[in-house]
C-alpha cells in the first residue's frame, strides 16, 4: 500500500543509546574538526589535552535517536528518500559519554502530489535520571510517494537579513569525508557506492546531509561562540541540494541577540537554507 496517514501519531521505541568519548571524538572528526588545523579544535578532537576539557559538537544530538531510518509509514522507494530538513533543541549541553533512551513519533505526513514529506520527532532523555536531553525533528522527502490523499501541508517563508553578515566561515571538506562520516552510523550506499549513486542520477557518491549540517554547527560554534559548544542550544535547516565530498562549504551567519539565521553554500550554490540557530550566553 502507499503511505498511510494512519501512522501519524504512532511511536516506536524506547531505544537505548550508549556513547563514549570515542564516538563523540569520531563525530567531531567526521564533520571536519581539526582537518584544516589539527591544533585549532582540540576541545572537540581530544579528551586529554592539557588545560582543555572535551566538548561535544551539539549536532551530535541528532545521532542519539537514530536507529536505522524511518519507522513504519507505508510503502515508498527507499532509494528515492532524501533527508529534507533537520531541527534539534538541547535541554542541556551533551556530555562526552553517556547513556540515553529515545522514542520516535511520526508527527506529520504531507501529500505534495507526486511526492511526499514525512516528519518525525525524536525525544531523548538520560537513561539514569530520566531528565530530558534533546528533541530532534526530521523531515524526509519521499520521491514518488505522494498521491495518497493527505493534506498538502503549510508553506514556510524565510529570507536572509538585508544587511551584511556577522560572520562568513569557509570549510573545506575532504574527498573521503563521506567515507569517514558513515562510520558514525549512516551506512546508506548513496554515500559510498558509485554504482548505487549512479542508479539515482549522481555522478559519484554524495556527502551525507547531516555531515554538512554538523559542519555548519561547527561553523556557528567557532564563528559566533568563541569555540564554546555549550552556547549552541538549537539549530534548524533545510537541505536544498547535495554536496559532493571535496567541495568547500561557505556558512554565512547573521546574529540578532540569541537568534541566528544562516545559509550554507557549496561550489554549486546553496545547500542548506531556512537556517536558524539559538545561542545561550552573550
Amino acid at each position: 500500500m502507499p503511505l498511510d496517514p494512519g501512522y501519524i501519531g504512532s511511536t516506536v521505541g524506547p531505544f537505548t543509546t550508549e556513547w563514549t568519548a570515542r564516538e563523540t571524538l569520531l563525530y567531531a572528526l567526521a564533520v571536519g574538526a581539526g582537518a584544516q588545523d589539527p591544533g585549532a579544535e582540540l576541545q572537540f578532537t581530544t579528551e586529554h589535552s592539557a588545560g582543555i576539557a572535551q566538548q561535544v559538537i551539539p549536532s551530535f544530538a541528532v545521532l542519539l535517536g537514530y536507529h536505522g531510518g524511518l519507522p513504519e509509514i507505508g510503502t515508498y522507494d527507499p532509494g528515492k528518500a532524501v533527508h529534507a530538513e533537520q531541527h534539534f533543541q538541547l535541554e542541556r549541553p551533551l556530555a562526552p559519554e553517556g547513556r540515553a533512551v529515545s522514542t520516535v513519533t511520526v508527527t506529520d505526513m504531507w501529500d505534495k502530489g507526486r511526492d511526499a514529506l514525512v516528519w518525525t520527532e525524536t525525544r531523548t532523555a538520560d537513561a539514569v535520571t530520566g531528565d530530558p536531553l534533546a528533541v530532534a525533528r526530521s523531515c524526509a522527502y519521499l520521491g514518488g510517494a505522494g498521491g495518497f490523499g493527505g493534506e498538502r501541508g503549510p508553506r514556510t517563508e524565510w529570507s536572509p537579513p538585508d544587511r551584511e553578515p556577522d560572520a562568513v566561515i569557509r570549510l573545506a571538506t575532504r574527498p573521503d569525508q563521506a567515507l569517514l562520516y558513515r562510520l558514525t552510523g549512516d551506512r546508506n550506499p548513496l554515500h559510498s557506492d558509485p554504482a548505487f549513486a549512479a542508479r539515482y542520477g549522481f555522478a559519484r557518491p554524495i556527502l551525507h546531509g547531516l555531515c554538512t549540517y554538523g559542519c555548519t554547527a561547527r561553523a556557528i560554534v567557532n564563528g559566533l561562540c568563541d569555540g564554546d559548544a555549550t552556547r549552541l542550544r538549537g539549530m534548524s535547516g533545510r537541505f536544498s541540494r547535495p554536496v559532493l565530498p571535496g567541495e568547500t562549504l561557505t556558512v554565512t551567519l547573521w546574529r540578532d541577540g540569541a537568534e541566528v539565521r544562516f545559509l550554507t553554500s557549496a561550489d554549486a550554490g546553496t545547500v542548506i537554507d531556512r537556517g536558524g540557530a539559538v545561542l545561550a550566553g552573550p
